[in-house]
């Protein structure tokens, strides 16, 4: 290499690795979302069928934009061969009943969780429950020819489903890793499912019944109105990504979380597990008060720190909107670089935790106790630090995919809140 050739290759620009999902995918959801938003405020349909409906206005434009625009079904991580012609239906049909009695085993299982776990009979989680108590039997019928139609162009037809279905007839199992992996990716879709349902109507409902009027009087009813906006995206693209795990939409779950530690992170973060809400261990509420109530005297300051808190949930709902169709605990569904992930690694969780400090202001107590003040700080503290296990343990799990590790040492040598930390630090490496 010459010196001139040298010197080019010292100015090749660090280009960022390219991402998983498209922007435009993201942008199409909330367009389709913010669309019935509208029409559901202009006719007050507030209820919970009108928030399901927002989730299917949302998660329609993604698909279509994945399909027609992005074609994900051509990717070769979908394992989809596209160019061969469909294997004979004796070559296949014998892999697809197995796996379709994997499949329906694997269903079952979660029902029977669903049918035992009593949280799951009470307060939101109801509504949930009704939801997919009627898709069940739909789901069990079109998942017949489905299996079908895919496993004759599938690549590799035998996966974890088809696993589970082997053993279940007496097969036996010739690798478990698939089979674990497997479990826990359904243990995932099953749990998290029923969750981002069971919220999907309350902030909604919120959202279309606040009058005009009043968010016109008062600033801080306008700020809550933006930050429930923002929280009904969330939900809205979230509880989207659960439900479409899909191959031919490159959606599917590659991986989902090997290790306890992930897993036990993640879960102390949701009900029934929760030690956050009201009475847990890591409650940090008891005696502290609203953030506008603290700055009422100063209104200028009121709308400052609103718009703040506002700044923070939108950057929290975009690091979900990035994920498109994808996003999903505890598991890797492919590695995002755009967005907000071209700034940090953990977005969401930057973003939600400083929401919590400033909206609850832990170190200032209504009781005026000092012993409360301290009490609520060290438990604030505490919370973010579950949040950055989380981290930890997430970056553990996708530092497998060279294509993460890329990503990281990229956001380690470029990203803005990186270099600002070595930069505090000390650290210039």
């Amino acid at each position: 290499m010459n010196a001139h050739t040298m010197i080019l290759a010292d100015a090749a620009p660090d280009v960022r690795p390219k991402s998983a999902v498209s922007t435009g995918v993201g942008l199409v959801g909330l367009v389709g979302l913010f669309g019935w938003i509208l029409i559901a405020r202009h006719f007050g349909m507030d209820g919970p069928l009108s928030a399901l409906t927002g989730v299917i206005c949302c998660g329609l434009p993604m698909v279509l934009w994945s399909l027609l625009i992005d074609k994900v079904h051509r990717n070769p991580s979908t394992g989809i061969d596209w160019s061969a012609p469909p294997r004979p239906l004796k070559d296949s049909i014998d892999i697809s009943l197995v796996k379709i009695a994997g499949l329906w085993a694997t269903w079952g299982a979660i029902a029977v969780v669903y049918c035992v776990g009593r949280w799951y009979w009470s307060g939101n989680y109801l509504f949930a429950m009704q939801v997919l108590s009627t898709v069940a039997p739909i789901l069990a019928v079109i998942s017949v020819p489905y299996v079908i139609w895919i496993d004759r162009r599938l690549v590799e037809p035998r996966d974890g489903a088809h696993a589970f279905g082997q053993f279940l007839i007496g097969q036996g199992v010739s690798d478990r890793t698939i089979l674990h992996d497997h479990f826990r990716a359904w243990a995932v879709k099953g749990f998290f499912s029923a969750f981002m349902i069971s919220i999907v109507p309350g902030a909604f409902g919120d959202l279309i019944r606040e009058p005009l009027a009043a968010m016109a009087a008062s600033p801080v009813i306008l700020v809550g109105w933006l930050i429930t906006a923002m929280f009904v995206v969330d939900i809205a693209f979230a509880t989207v990504g659960y439900v479409l795990t899909m191959k031919p939409l490159d959606s599917h779950i590659r991986s989902a979380n090997p290790y306890a530690a992930g897993w036990m992170a993640a879960l102390i973060c949701y009900p029934p597990f929760i030690m956050m809400g009201d009475g847990g261990p890591l409650d940090y509420h008891p005696g502290t008060g609203e953030w506008s109530d603290w700055l009422a005297a100063y209104p200028a300051v009121v709308m400052a720190f609103g718009a703040v808190l506002v700044l923070l949930t939108g950057i929290y709902a975009w690091a979900t909107v990035a994920f498109g169709l994808r996003f999903s605990n505890l598991t890797h569904r492919g590695i995002l670089t755009h967005g907000p992930y071209a700034w940090t690694k953990h977005p969401a969780y930057l973003a939600k935790n400083s929401f919590w400090w400033l909206s609850t202001l832990p170190f200032l107590a209504t009781t005026g106790s000092m012993v409360d003040a301290v009490r609520n700080t060290i438990l604030m503290a505490a919370v973010s630090g579950v949040y950055y296990w989380r981290a930890r343990t997430e970056e553990r799990h996708l530092g497998a995919d060279p294509a993460y590790r890329a990503y990281a040492e990229w956001m380690d040598r470029n990203a803005p809140i990186q270099r600002l930390i070595r930069r505090i630090t000390g650290n210039a490496a």
